[in-house]
């Protein structure tokens, strides 16, 4: 059993709230993290997708009453929307830490009914893909980022079985889950969307190319986009902008969240086959990013910085209104910055930069400027926290 880093928030937040919520993509791991603790606590686990489940809230207030003294686990809560205004309810009539753990494959704003009953009562975690932390003594970081962050994939390292595996989460999502959540597109539509996003994968984003593309309007390109990021499937990195007298891009870089669903979606299964292709960097900048991104607390923020005379700075964490990490992303063992870095550096007031490699032994470029292997990059990272 692989430990995850979220398992010490969890344990606190079961502590600290009467509602612990759990959010991530599907087969991320969700259930397995609660189900270790099934047995140590005083818990009763439900999975709404098992009708054997479901028949016992028939009637969820006599159900759910009779447990006041246990921590009652609702597996896939977007299927029972409606349990919302009575969980509300039952915390508000026994208020203590530890009642209820939610778990959905959807962000809570899709998760809309949730935020607005739960709101003062429930604590939210976001559940990653596998970090290289978790998983360093098990896959070399060339598995991980090849096969994605997904425990079945991940793990089984076999390329027949992700293809395959892949294949079906993929056909899940389009035909079944994103439909669920309220996404107006036909399958067929989200499925094109989707590989066209594999192939902008790392690019700053333009809503005409694919309204043209798909003979859609702008709005209803943003409406997609916006069901694919809250079901985690897409990350939108906004530009920093404020405050900077320069011609800016001010438009997001769209990315795959997890490496190797994009991998999938652009046919590859090996790492020859990784190393050759032509979106090669923009994939490492995109893991990198997402590496880092698990490691961060929820309130964060992301960004890149790029002017129109080319400075440009691929990632910028800000939190407290202060730089936290700023980052250029190199597949390389020997990498160099253009003069636009410095510039970029200058122009926010960066005075500490890593050029993040894949694994090297770390060494500064000048004072300003360290280069770092990507693990020892997010064990520093994990440490801020």
């Amino acid at each position: 059993m692989i430990k995850r880093i979220i398992t010490l928030q969890y344990l606190v937040s079961l502590e600290d709230f009467p509602v612990t919520g759990i959010v991530g993509p599907r087969q991320v791991g969700k259930t397995t993290l609660v189900k270790q603790y099934l047995s140590a606590q005083n818990m009763r686990y439900l999975d709404l997708e098992r009708s054997s489940d479901l028949a016992k809230l028939r009637d969820p207030e006599l159900f759910l009453s009779q447990y006041i003294d246990q921590t009652i686990i609702l597996d896939e809560i977007q299927h029972l929307p409606e349990l919302f205004p009575l969980l509300r309810s039952l915390v508000d009539e026994h208020r203590h830490p530890g009642r209820f753990v939610i778990l959905g494959s959807a962000s809570p704003t899709l998760l809309r009914q949730s935020s607005e009953s739960l709101a003062g009562r429930i604590n939210y975690l976001e559940m990653h893909p596998f970090s290289l932390l978790e998983v360093k003594n098990e896959l070399s970081w060339q598995g991980l980022w090849l096969y994605g962050g997904f425990p079945e994939p991940t793990l089984s390292t076999k390329p027949t079985f992700a293809q395959a595996w892949y294949r079906n989460f993929v056909q899940s999502y389009v035909q079944r889950d994103l439909p669920q959540y309220g996404l107006p597109a036909k399958p067929t539509v989200t499925q094109q969307l989707l590989r066209m996003i594999a192939s902008a994968h790392g690019n700053v984003l333009n809503y005409s190319t694919y309204a043209k593309s798909l003979g859609l309007t702008v709005p209803t390109i943003k409406t997609y986009l916006s069901f694919l990021s809250n079901a985690f499937l897409i990350s939108l990195v906004s530009p920093w902008h404020i405050n900077i007298k320069k011609r800016l891009v001010k438009s997001p870089k769209i990315y795959l969240r997890d490496s190797g669903m994009h991998h999938y979606l652009l046919g590859i299964s090996s790492l020859d086959g990784l190393l050759g292709h032509v979106l090669l960097g923009n994939s490492w900048e995109g893991f990198v990013i997402h590496q880092i991104a698990s490691l961060l607390r929820s309130d964060d923020e992301l960004y890149y910085y790029r002017t129109q005379d080319g400075a440009e700075i691929d990632l910028l964490v800000r939190r407290n209104d202060q730089w936290l990490v700023a980052a250029e992303i190199k597949f390389t063992s020997t990498p160099s910055l253009r003069k636009g870095t410095y510039i970029a550096m200058q122009d926010l007031g960066i005075s500490k930069l890593y050029v993040i490699v894949p694994d090297a032994e770390r060494y500064p470029l000048n004072e300003k400027v360290e280069v770092i292997g990507l693990q020892q990059c997010l064990q520093e990272i994990i440490q801020l926290n």
